[in-house]
């Protein structure tokens, strides 16, 4: 049902190198009960189906093991698709970070304050975080992780992944050119 369009979202985040091997995920939402996932170990640019997951109940074994994140951010929030990367200038600013504030025009209008959260890969303590954070953001870093984007769309939730991994570059050159 949706293997084309996470194939599609996936191969945007290759050519962007916001991922990886098999790293990173993408979900959407499908009704009120549920949700579509990557599989666990799928690679994004390839059409595998997806995995339905329940908002309560079991999951079945096949869903990434970040499931939990998707699935509070489905029960708290309004967003109806996630993309999770691990753009590499993003992880590394999150080491050092606990905000990211881009200086870039297009950071600064789409993202002015990116929040940098801990947890666990795969843990409820992540997805607590990430999604307490995504209640009022379309964006946050998980500590040495990566990105959780969240919107109305997939496209929207990649936008958001991509401005985040650029501002972090730009901060990044900055920081080498800087003189102090």
């Amino acid at each position: 049902m949706y293997a084309h369009e996470f194939e599609r979202i996936g191969k945007r985040l290759f050519a962007e190198h916001l991922v990886g091997g098999n790293f990173g995920n993408i979900s959407i939402r499908h009704n009120q009960a549920g949700f579509y996932i990557k599989r666990t170990g799928a690679y994004l640019d390839s059409a595998t189906e997806p995995v339905l997951v329940p908002l309560d109940g079991d999951v079945p074994p096949e869903a990434s093991s970040e499931y939990r994140v998707h699935r509070d951010v489905y029960r708290k929030t309004r967003h109806l698709a996630i993309v999770h990367a691990h753009p590499p200038a993003a992880v590394a600013l999150s080491l050092v970070l606990d905000k990211i504030h881009p200086e870039d025009s297009e950071g600064i209008m789409f993202c002015p304050v990116i929040p940098v959260v801990s947890g666990e890969p795969g843990s409820q303590a992540i997805a607590d975080a990430v999604s307490d954070a995504l209640i009022s953001s379309k964006l946050v870093i998980a500590r040495g992780h990566g990105t959780f984007a969240a919107g109305k769309t997939l496209d929207e939730a990649y936008l958001f992944t991509s401005l985040c991994e650029h501002a972090c570059r730009v901060l990044a050159i900055k920081r080498g050119f800087s003189c102090e």
